[in-house]
């Protein structure tokens, strides 16, 4: 009789050890499919902070800038003619 219940428990451990790996190679492709879907969202993201700081870098050119000044602020470089210098005495 001990020997058909320890045989019981044997099978119920097997059984229960199977579930175990099932389980775990299930969540392991899980997290791997999630892995990949964020390596992907990652690389998408590298690309618009690339394209971001180039867009940056082109408007904030010297050249750029004084175009925007001259043109519509309307401003322009002053005559060192112009140029007053107050002393604070």
């Amino acid at each position: 009789m001990s020997g058909r219940i320890f045989a019981a428990l044997l099978i119920l451990a097997v059984m229960v050890s199977a579930v175990g790996v099932i389980y775990s190679k299930h969540r392991n492709r899980m997290l791997y499919v999630e892995l990949t879907r964020l390596q992907q969202q990652q690389d998408e993201l590298n690309v618009d902070w690339g394209r971001l700081q180039l867009e940056q870098s082109t408007w904030a050119t010297h050249g750029r800038i004084e175009t925007v000044a001259r043109n519509k602020l309307g401003m322009r470089n002053v005559d060192y003619s112009e140029v007053v210098i107050l002393k604070d005495e």
